[in-house]
């Protein structure tokens, strides 16, 4: 290839790689045309397009702030909420176990009186049963003691007036006796 440049050179009487003075003006105004046209067309639409990027990024990233900070107003708002319900929860415990502990003490003295009145209930059927297995057994041992004493006297006692008034001192007698 060398050799062809050089050939068309030696004919012409110039480079062919190098272009002509009138090309090289004439590519020289249409890049001044072209630079100016990208300069005062293109540049400041290219300029405004980057502004309103910019200006709806720097938007979103307001929005995005906001709703971040709501989402963290939100949080602890939760967050105190939850405190709160906690708290009441606990408070509401302490009073049930409170409330717990008066119905068991409730519980307890009602029992208690409840124990106290059949206690003496009972004392009093077990005195009303004892004097009554008393007489029972005073009647019983004095018609025995009677039976008894007639038998070793040979005679019958049968003035109760008088039966009566041997069954009471035999009776006093062993009550001493004990």
């Amino acid at each position: 290839m060398r050799n062809l440049v050089a050939y068309a050179a030696e004919e012409t009487g110039h480079n062919p790689l190098i272009p002509a003075w009138y090309d090289i003006i004439w590519s020289g105004v249409c890049f001044i045309v072209i630079l100016i046209v990208v300069w005062k067309v293109a540049l400041p639409k290219m300029k405004v397009l980057l502004d309103q990027r910019a200006a709806a990024i720097e938007g979103n990233i307001a929005k995005a702030d906001e709703a971040q900070r709501k989402a963290e107003a939100a949080l602890e708002e939760y967050t105190a909420q939850l405190a709160e319900a906690r708290k009441e929860a606990g408070e509401i415990r302490d009073a049930a176990r409170e409330d717990g502990k008066k119905i068991v003490a409730e519980a307890k003295e009602t029992a208690s009186a409840e124990a106290a009145r059949l206690t003496a209930t009972a004392h009093t059927q077990i005195e009303a049963e004892r004097q009554s297995a008393l007489v029972s057994l005073r009647s019983e041992v004095g018609t025995l003691a009677l039976d008894l004493a007639g038998g070793v006297i040979g005679e019958s006692l049968t003035d109760d007036a008088k039966a009566k008034g041997v069954v009471d001192r035999f009776l006093a007698d062993l009550e001493k006796a004990k």
